[in-house]
């Protein structure tokens, strides 16, 4: 072997050497009941409309990746939604209100976006051809895709002063591009109302008590415009950051179910700039940190808005396009991951990924279209995750990250594993808690026997002899040679490349013994598939 050769062995060892023995840790699941619910296509992914031109610290990451000129027709591109069976695409992003549709009496020209330096976030107003909407829904029908789309709430309003803008909501464009999507026969999941203008906004903002009332007016257009249809789309608002007086105000004004679904935005990690966004991502009191935001949430619809479910609507880990060389790499997909589980504890119906391509954060490639790390974090938690959301109990290191859900499409339990320490593996054992608040069985109390009533409360995964030999399934997640920021992920072991004619490759697990510890090493991310959990909740 040439020293070239030892010295790469060597440096993918490192971690091994340098980790402590491996720590025990008991992780207990409990299977009684579910703690939420999240919906059949969870998993979402953005279509933005940024132009090229858009730059942030003197990087342009867009290129040809904007609802108006992505090439529709590259083959990578089908396969990769198609992979998902279906994905939810969300159509959206910054310049939203700022576009207009071709459609109707549209009264002005139909230009795409142009630099203006006095313009909202530096553009002008954008045009959105008909033709180019029938290429959208094309693929859109070619792949199952499930669809959201969002709607120019800017127009026909004002600006009463620098952010801020008042007048009602002129909707008749908007409801120009609805009568021509239901007479084509497109299929629209959902219509969210607005980008980014909740609260103090992002460069615009509108009055929650006027966006409750403009609410009011959509719901009845589309209540009336989809009388005759089979297909109701939801109705989604506001697509900003959350301020519970804001939102709070606007479930008052709008009235009860009028918003089907609150939509929030998430960028947790601060700017895409940041020198320490590596750190941040790996810093477990900094993932954790977004928990209030969904806890507040979450009691915020209880009380004032119980007919609706949260989304989040949006989310890139880092503003200002992600960061360089951080967004698209294998270490993002420790804070990727860890929100899908954390947010789906909370409530969170459907969570929309910023973006599907485009920007530093894209799940494909903007130019190759080859999926990036994070790509394959998605796939596997939408074919492995279920709908039902279990709460785990774990008291030891913060570094070590655990969700449990029923499995997706079969029996069982599958869990999510992080571990965020780059020194130690944890060696966990699996338990599950059965229903702590049963009543006891009567030959139960008469045996009088410790063991007997441990073993009703706190079991094993499998508590029959036969279990023994039973297996889980497990996907083990780590960096190609061991380098965190590759854009190569590996699925035990093995790379997690397009295969010679451009499909998917397999995302076949291994097999282990059941009553074995789940080994996850330092900095990796694993998914354990338990076909005999025994869970009320999945049954």
């Amino acid at each position: 072997m040439g020293f070239q050769a030892f010295f790469v062995l060597f440096l993918c060892s490192l971690p091994e050497i340098f980790a402590q023995e491996a720590v025990d840790a008991t992780i207990v699941i409990e299977g009684a009941a579910t703690i939420s619910k999240t919906d059949d296509n969870f998993v979402c992914a953005t279509l933005d409309w940024w132009p090229p031109e858009k730059c942030n610290y003197d990087h342009c990451p867009w290129g040809q990746a904007s609802v108006l000129n992505l090439d529709l027709d590259h083959p990578f591109l089908a396969t990769a939604i198609k992979a998902f069976h279906p994905l939810r695409i969300r159509v959206g992003g910054s310049l939203q209100d700022q576009v207009v549709y071709d459609v109707g009496k549209l009264g002005s020209p139909c230009h795409p976006f142009r630099k203006m330096a006095d313009g909202l976030f530096g553009f002008s107003k954008g045009c959105l051809r008909m033709d180019r909407w029938d290429e959208l829904n094309l693929l859109f029908k070619k792949t199952g895709s499930v669809v959201t789309f969002g709607l120019n709430a800017l127009y026909g309003r004002h600006q009463i002063k620098k952010g801020v803008w008042g007048g009602a909501w002129n909707s008749s464009n908007a409801r120009s591009l609805i009568e021509y999507t239901i007479s084509k026969g497109y299929n629209v999941d959902s219509w969210e109302f607005g980008n980014e203008l909740s609260g103090k906004g992002i460069g615009a903002s509108v009055g929650a008590e006027q966006y409750g009332k403009d609410l009011i007016g959509l719901k009845a257009i589309l209540n009336n415009l989809y009388k005759k249809s089979k297909i109701q789309p939801s109705l989604l608002a506001p697509g900003g950051f959350f301020e519970k007086k804001w939102y709070t105000q606007l479930l008052q004004v709008s009235g009860s179910n009028v918003v089907d679904v609150l939509t929030h935005h998430i960028y947790n990690l601060g700017a895409g700039v940041d020198p320490h966004l590596v750190d941040k991502i790996l810093d477990p009191h900094q993932l954790s940190h977004i928990a209030g935001t969904f806890r507040d949430l979450q009691l915020t619809i209880k009380t004032h808005g119980p007919w609706a479910s949260a989304w989040v609507g949006e989310s890139g880990g880092a503003y200002n396009s992600g960061g360089r060389r951080v967004s698209d790499t294998f270490v993002n997909s420790f804070w990727y991951l860890d929100q899908l589980g954390m947010a789906s504890k909370y409530g969170t119906k459907a969570y929309c990924r910023q973006s599907l391509l485009g920007g530093n954060y894209g799940l494909l490639n903007k130019t190759t279209f080859v999926p990036n790390p994070d790509y394959y974090s998605a796939l596997l938690w939408h074919r492995l995750m279920g709908k039902g959301v279990l709460a785990v109990n774990y008291s030891g290191s913060p570094f070590l990250r655990a969700y449990a859900h029923c499995s997706k499409g079969k029996a069982g339990v599958t869990l999510l594993l992080i571990n965020l320490s780059n020194t130690t593996e944890f060696a966990v054992t699996i338990r599950n808690e059965m229903n702590l608040n049963h009543r006891v069985d009567e030959d139960v109390q008469r045996e009088g026997s410790f063991m007997t009533g441990l073993k009703r409360t706190v079991a094993w995964v499998g508590r029959k002899a036969s279990d023994v030999s039973d297996q889980r399934e497990e996907y083990h997640l780590t960096p190609k040679d061991g380098y965190l920021r590759s854009q190569t992920m590996l699925l035990n072991g093995n790379p997690l490349e397009l295969t010679e004619d451009g499909n998917i490759p397999a995302l076949d697990p291994v097999l282990v013994d059941v009553s074995s510890p789940i080994a996850i090493a330092p900095l990796s991310i694993a998914f354990a598939s338990l076909p005999k959990f025994e869970s009320a909740a999945c049954a």
